[in-house]
């Protein structure tokens, strides 16, 4: 295999990390902390790599096969993890390098799982490093989602090829439809920011919340994550641009273009939608009923937190630990769904859902009518023949994985329910588990190192889509 088109995308990618450490290392000097040596000498040493990378390997570097791009995909988002963890080891937090790779991973992943204690008195560079890692992870997903995931027939995903077409214009398409979300994804960031300006948030907390909020991450600059302020108009503006967050940025796209009509015909945002609001609905109505909480309180702590969940962010305005039995398990299970395709969101992803469900109901017609002749559709069209069983697979390994991740956590010495929130929180990339030790008022500094080990891997599998991780694992990708 030839690695040099590997290895100089991955130097351009990490010249571009080495540049966004600029932000937080002049945030540190403008506040007059210490840390903004530690930034420095990041850049040197990431830029460093990332340039001798560059220059090493020019030259042929116009495609690469499949098999470079399962390769890519690891390595890239394995490299900018190590990186992306020097701030935090170097800094005056004195980070173990465990806890400095989980940190950055959590970050670029969009998981948003932290083992920072102290955030409210943190220095701004590493609060605003925090941001940036889940701001760069969550637009490098939507493109990998849309320009890479989709040809290599990953988990389904080949069904949304239409989007991209495989003809001659494929490389300029793919570089017009990069650089339009990407603007894209500034411009609602910024507006973002501007909103929770309004509602009282000072401009670097505006900031960082709405870097962590757009990319659907989670990291806050406050301990107690959204309880710090308790302003519901606060709130609202996450909630509405986590909602963004987990649609579909090519229907944005669409929508700029004219065709608004595109949210509305598109079945997996409708179910999206349906779902969001079917679930807070009955753990409103759980509340009101069986905790006693008044109706606005119930549907603004049950609004928040399952939007927060289901789009993967993991903001949490309260403890939902203590809401009762069949609320954890709603949010447990809303860990796994995830939002839309095409998102910054992770999980199983709706789309999933309805391909099975179409499959499903196709099987039961033909069980009833044997000669009948039935096609599965998704969103108004066929399904690609090969679409179900990378479905079925995706559904299949998700579920191997998540019990692997729990059985091993629960190996190191975590208890069951730490286990299983653990392995669900990581694969699905949403941040806050359940329990007092993981859960919305706690956080992952008291795990052992091998728990931290084994949650990162868990969280590079649910944020690649499991199948190019195992892909490169495979004895076959090596012998060919």
């Amino acid at each position: 295999m030839d690695f040099r088109p590997i290895l100089y995308i991955i130097g351009i990618f990490l010249s571009i990390l080495s540049i966004s450490m600029v932000f937080p290392m002049l945030a540190d000097l403008y506040t007059g902390s210490t840390d903004w040596k530690a930034f420095f000498l990041s850049i040197i040493i990431t830029s460093f790599f990332g340039g001798a990378l560059i220059l090493s390997n020019m030259g042929n570097t116009n495609s690469i096969s499949s098999r470079q791009a399962f390769l890519l995909i690891i390595l890239s988002w394995l490299g900018i993890a190590t990186f992306g963890a020097l701030p935090f080891r170097l800094s005056e937090l004195q980070m173990s390098f465990t806890d400095s790779f989980f940190e950055s991973m959590s970050g670029i992943t969009t998981t948003g799982s932290t083992v920072i204690t102290g955030l409210d008195d943190a220095p701004k560079g590493i609060l605003l490093w925090r941001a940036l890692l889940q701001w760069l992870g969550g637009i490098g997903i939507i493109l990998m989602a849309m320009s890479i995931l989709p040809f290599l027939n990953v988990g389904g995903m080949q069904i949304f090829k239409t989007e991209l077409s495989e003809s001659e214009k494929a490389r300029p398409r793919t570089a017009q439809l990069a650089s339009s979300i990407g603007l894209l994804y500034l411009a609602l960031t910024v507006i973002c920011a501007i909103c929770y300006m309004f509602t009282g948030l000072k401009t670097f907390d505006a900031v960082a919340h709405s870097l962590t909020t757009i990319a659907t991450g989670g990291y806050s600059t406050f301990d107690n994550s959204f309880s710090h302020s308790n302003n519901p108009w606060t709130e609202i503006v996450a909630m509405i641009f986590m909602i963004v967050g987990g649609l579909p940025f090519v229907l944005y796209l669409k929508a700029i273009g004219g065709n608004i009509k595109a949210f509305f015909n598109d079945s997996q945002v409708r179910a999206f939608i349906c779902i969001v609001v079917l679930t807070i609905t009955i753990t409103t109505s759980y509340l009101v009923m069986q905790q006693g909480k008044t109706i606005i309180e119930s549907l603004r702590h049950a609004s928040f937190n399952i939007i927060s969940i289901i789009t993967g962010t993991g903001y949490t305005n309260g403890d939902f630990n203590a809401w009762g039995g069949f609320a954890v398990s709603m949010l447990f299970f809303l860990m796994a769904v995830g939002a839309c395709a095409g998102s910054t969101s992770c999980g199983i992803k709706i789309f999933r859902f309805q391909v099975l469900y179409s499959v499903t109901k196709v099987q039961i017609k033909k069980l009833l009518h044997p000669h009948g002749v039935f096609i599965p559709h998704y969103n108004g069209r066929p399904i690609p023949k090969d679409v179900p069983m990378s479905v079925m697979s995706f559904f299949f390994l998700y579920a191997l994985c998540f019990c692997l991740l729990a059985i091993s956590l629960s190996y190191v010495g975590l208890d069951f329910l730490t286990a299983m929130s653990g392995a669900a929180t990581s694969i699905s990339n949403v941040g806050p588990g359940l329990g007092d030790i993981i859960g919305p008022t706690g956080t992952f500094t008291t795990l052992p190192d091998s728990a931290k080990w084994i949650l990162s891997a868990g969280m590079l599998l649910g944020r690649l889509e499991i199948f190019p991780v195992l892909v490169i694992l495979s004895v076959h990708f090596w012998k060919h």
